[in-house]
């Protein structure tokens, strides 16, 4: 009798943690059905008016449309974009905290910060990938080469006096010149900023020599004449910027890089909220101004296939993967 009550006991237990944990699924269902009630943070590791700041806010003013709550974005900036993305990933999972990360926060910061206090793959919840953004080389107006080759020719011969400009250790700005230095086999001296709005304004004045950048930033200022554009890194030039050359048209096929954008969550949010968040994000790139604005300044759009979470993760996944060998190469 004894066994038997105890049994009785324990299946009685067993059941009511089933309907417990039946109940926390539930009210989790119920909550993403009603997502989102109120306003939306969407962190941009970076400062306003940077490529990241520009392509977040044309996405996600269609994205709240979509889903009936306003999404704010507030710039982080710090430590090549980490530091808002430490931020990002300890922020509570219930949809109402993401972020707008790229190659750098969410790849290249892998080998570059030894004691980084997240994991691009583990920390987050990939949502959707907004743009893929080419990357450029940069100049001063009055930089004295007249194109890729007698650059190429003129910073080799003149490493030690120039200075190029980065929006911190870490960012797409400073990544991909230290790939393109890593090609060309210099060492300038890097001038990091707060964001790359502020790096690309000094570039405009003259205070810094080139730069590596996105072409989000730079189509504004190349079309101004307000600097030099040498090449776009890319296998095919861009229609915003149809007289620009390749990189291999201009003579450094070694030099290959194109950036992305790209929206995360933090981990353990609810495959629910992932979904409606992702479903607005693929709804606002295929609206038709959306995908005006962001064309006229030179981003790439994703195809559908490459819009989905799954299709994010694997992209992280395969960018920490080719970045990690680059940078602990460039550090030595």
């Amino acid at each position: 009798m004894k066994l038997f009550s105890r049994t009785l006991a324990t299946a009685g237990l067993a059941a009511l943690a089933g309907l417990g944990a039946i109940s926390v699924a539930a009210q989790a269902q119920a909550q993403a059905q009603d997502y989102p009630t109120r306003a939306i943070t969407m962190i941009v590791p970076f400062a306003a008016g940077g490529p990241t700041d520009v392509i977040a806010r044309i996405v996600t003013g269609h994205m709240a449309q979509t889903l009936g709550q306003s999404i704010i974005i507030e710039n982080v900036v710090g430590a090549g974009g980490t530091t808002a993305t430490t931020r990002a990933a300890r922020a509570a999972n219930d949809g109402y905290t993401l972020i707008t990360g790229h190659m750098g926060t969410h790849a290249a910061s892998v080998p570059l910060y030894p004691k980084l206090a997240y994991h691009p793959e583990k920390d987050f919840e990939p949502v959707a990938l907004l743009a893929g953004t080419p990357i450029l080389i940069l100049a001063r107006k009055d930089f004295a080469p007249k194109d890729l080759k007698e650059f190429i020719t003129y910073v080799k011969a003149n490493t030690a006096k120039l200075n190029a400009a980065h929006a911190g250790i870490g960012s797409v700005s400073h990544v991909s010149c230290e790939l393109l230095n890593s090609v060309l086999d210099i060492k300038p001296t890097g001038v990091p900023f707060n964001g790359t709005g502020p790096a690309m304004n000094a570039l405009v004045g003259g205070q810094v020599d080139y730069m590596c950048d996105q072409i989000v930033n730079a189509v504004p200022q190349i079309n101004g004449g307000t600097i030099k554009s040498y090449a776009i890194a890319t296998p095919e030039r861009n229609p915003s910027l149809p007289d620009l050359p390749t990189t291999a048209e201009a003579g450094l096929p070694a030099f290959q890089a194109q950036a992305w954008n790209a929206i995360f969550a933090p981990k353990g949010t609810s495959p629910a909220i992932v979904a409606k968040l992702n479903a607005a994000a693929v709804k606002a790139l295929d609206d038709e101004n959306v995908r005006k604005r962001l064309l006229e300044l030179g981003s790439v759009i994703p195809k559908p296939a490459e819009r989905t979470p799954e299709a994010l993760a694997a992209l992280v996944k395969s960018e920490i993967a080719k970045w990690t060998p680059v940078l602990k190469q460039a550090s030595n």
